[in-house]
């Protein structure tokens, strides 16, 4: 990585409009933060004074608390907003609310919406710093970064790496930001699911594409297996859940077919008997709760590098005025 590379950015929207050298920063400035979450005292006074606030406009556990502990690791002031008791029942618009938070001299909102583009939306209307924590099926930037983050830890690099990404490809936003972040950085990427559940053209990515799973397992070093979204199946299109975990979920059995140090992973939440079998998203192979740990360091070093950059542009600001 080229050691003059600096953040510049107010906002992480996603990872397509990224560098590698700045998916590198990212990756880089969360090793730090991992030591700092390691000490007996996990905080760290970069972010006092500063006020995070969670706009979730839809449900989320991991994602939410993770972002509540990392800003308040960094000694942030956390407000968590659930739109479901807000002025957001009322009719207010994104905007609406997005100017309101501002106006009580908020510095970042982490917002998760059910439309792509929502997050972009809301940046280019407002001052303060916007991290997407899920826009639809657009990206989900923090978890592939966290994703990323734990394969480098646990390989050593991602240069080269075979990475096989399996199941609901269409609706994940998970499965488009592992790609952009995969693919800038050198990994060859496979995705695998039943073919109504890969997006029309999605070979033009740079992966590669199958819909044999025992394929997709051959060589992969890490295999990142998605939950799949039954509740976006309005049409009856979707494999049922005993065919799939038939045809596409990840067993022992079928772990015996591959190397035998690969990675297992999911960004969670797991349905167990569908997507992978018990032992294995508990077994010697998962990764999956250290996915967890690492996405406080990643994402108290998105909360950092946000706020740091937004400051500066403020200042500047300031200056020719």
């Amino acid at each position: 990585m080229n050691s003059k590379t600096a953040w510049t950015r107010k906002d992480l929207l996603g990872l397509q409009e990224l560098t590698r050298e700045e998916i590198e920063l990212i990756l880089s400035s969360a090793v730090s933060f991992k030591e700092v979450i390691s000490r007996e005292i996990k905080k760290v006074p970069a972010l006092r004074g500063k006020t995070v606030v969670n706009l979730f406009y839809e449900p989320s556990t991991r994602t939410r608390i993770s972002f509540e502990i990392a800003a308040k690791r960094l000694s942030a002031d956390v407000i968590n907003i659930a739109t479901e008791t807000s002025s957001v029942r009322k009719g207010e618009t994104l905007i609406d609310t997005g100017k309101n938070i501002e106006a009580l001299n908020v510095d970042i909102i982490v917002m998760r919406h059910n439309y792509s583009g929502a997050a972009m939306m809301l940046a280019k209307n407002l001052r303060a710093s916007v991290i997407n924590a899920g826009d639809g099926w657009h990206e989900h930037p923090t978890q592939a970064l966290l994703d990323i983050f734990t394969l480098q830890e646990k390989l050593g690099r991602i240069e080269g790496l075979n990475v096989s990404i399996v199941g609901d490809i269409a609706h994940s936003r998970v499965a488009r930001s592992n790609i952009w972040g995969l693919t800038k950085l050198g990994a060859k990427v496979t995705v695998c699911a039943p073919s109504m559940l890969i997006p029309v053209g999605v070979e033009q990515t740079g992966v590669r594409v199958t819909s044999d799973i025992d394929e997709a397992l051959k060589e992969a070093d890490a295999i990142n297996v998605l939950r799949m979204q039954f509740e976006r199946d309005t049409e009856g299109a979707f494999p049922k859940q005993l065919e799939y975990f038939k045809n596409f979920g990840i067993t022992a059995e079928r772990l015996k077919k591959a190397k035998k140090d690969i990675l297992v992973m999911h960004p969670g939440p797991i349905n167990r008997g569908i997507e992978m079998s018990s032992d294995v998203a508990d077994g010697a192979n998962s990764v999956i709760l250290e996915q967890v740990t690492n996405g406080i360091a990643v994402r108290m070093a998105v909360l950092f590098l946000v706020a740091q950059a937004n400051e500066q542009i403020k200042n500047k600001g300031a200056k020719k005025k």
